[in-house]
């Protein structure tokens, strides 16, 4: 059960409802870690400004793969679950590339060095190793779009603390729990 409170639909702040409206048009509901932001339209906005600027770095597949193996890494079964969904319905990618994700690879071998890449950035906090930078610079990511892995995962890590801490109901199909294979 959720341990932090979401407002009922009846009492979401005006300042969150356009956000919530739109989430709920892209997803056909809107889903829990949405309404349990919508307490805070500030935290609201700030998660969803940040994904909508962080959408024009890297291509979407990659993006859907650094959060796929950050949400693993982390131990988050809600962002499992959401990234699962996401990628499959609305990123294209199929069932195998979203499980490889979730192992820190990926069927495109450029992919799977980011998936690696962002797992180690987890797993050091930040201090990977020389050569942890130059397999991904060998996969051919440039500093500029390394910059960009590093903040996409440390985007992922954001809603992973918070769904972590909530422990929010997951509301989207379900998949399997963070410690256990895709």
């Amino acid at each position: 059960m959720s341990r932090l409170n979401a407002p009922s639909a009846d009492d979401v702040p005006e300042a969150a409802q356009g956000i919530l409206d739109n989430v709920g048009a892209q997803f056909g509901f809107v889903p829990n870690m949405f309404m349990t932001l919508a307490s805070n339209p500030v935290v609201l906005d700030v998660v969803m400004t940040l994904q909508g600027s962080l959408s024009r770095v890297l291509d979407a597949k990659t993006r859907h793969t650094i959060a796929l193996a950050v949400s693993q890494a982390n131990g988050c079964d809600y962002c499992l679950a959401v990234h699962s969904y996401v990628s499959s319905e609305f990123g294209g990618m199929s069932s195998e590339d979203i499980d490889l994700g979730r192992a820190g690879s990926s069927v495109d071998p450029k992919r799977a060095a980011v998936a690696r890449f962002a797992q180690q950035v987890v797993a050091t906090r930040g201090q990977v190793s020389d050569a942890d930078l130059a397999a991904v610079r060998g996969a051919g990511y440039t500093d500029p779009q390394i910059l960009a892995i590093v903040t996409v995962a440390v985007q992922a890590l954001l809603t992973n603390f918070i769904n972590n801490v909530n422990r929010t109901d997951i509301d989207i199909p379900a998949v399997s729990p963070a410690g256990m294979p895709g």
